[in-house]
């Protein structure tokens, strides 16, 4: 965000709106988002003392206005009817596992258990769906609505745009005019 003053009008505005607040949710039901948002916290590994980044309403958003990948696996409905089946699901299987409770209602550690069975489940079926499909369903919109936030940039050292200016230097490990080079280790191999 320290490069912004060096963006045009129209790079700023995308950027800096990612930051503002977000609009109410369209797409998904209150059921379906009591479930997506600890699905996306799990599967992005996030904290409850990270930086805030918008993941839900940004996928929310893409649904509603069915801005698809453009390609889907043959056995996989639609994106947005696939991620209703999967929340549903998700919460139907918590339900049998946890004595009625839906997924946002169990614990960390019991979601946690219950998406490593899915991913485990790998090609095999999960509520009608190739599991390793809806994995990737999840992970996808996941990735592409985090790693789009400015906040996340940092985790990837990513400076930001650089439209207008373009970047002077490609290649690994050369660092353009306005970065800074990278924090030292203080301590030594003798000392770990």
């Amino acid at each position: 965000m320290s490069q912004a003053h060096t963006w045009d009008a129209a790079t700023a505005g995308v950027v800096l709106a990612r930051l503002g607040p977000r609009p109410p949710l369209s797409f998904f039901t209150p059921a379906e988002e009591a479930a997506a948002g600890p699905l996306l916290d799990l599967l992005l590994a996030r904290r409850h003392d990270d930086p805030p980044v918008h993941v839900l309403p940004v996928i929310d958003a893409r649904l509603a206005a069915r801005e698809f990948e453009g390609w889907r696996y043959a056995d996989m409905p639609e994106d947005d009817e696939a991620w209703r089946r999967s929340l549903a699901a998700l919460d139907e299987e918590a339900a049998v596992r946890h004595d009625g409770r839906t997924f946002g209602a169990v614990t960390h550690g019991d979601r946690h258990r219950l998406l490593r069975h899915i991913q485990d489940l790998g090609a095999h079926d999960w509520y009608g769906m190739p599991a390793g499909h809806v994995w990737t369903l999840w992970t996808r919109y996941a990735c592409t609505a985090y790693y789009a936030h400015p906040y996340a940039w940092d985790e990837i050292g990513f400076g930001g745009p650089a439209y207008p200016r373009g970047y002077l230097r490609l290649g690994r490990g050369v660092r353009e005019p306005w970065e800074t080079a990278p924090v030292q280790d203080q301590a030594t191999e003798t000392d770990r």
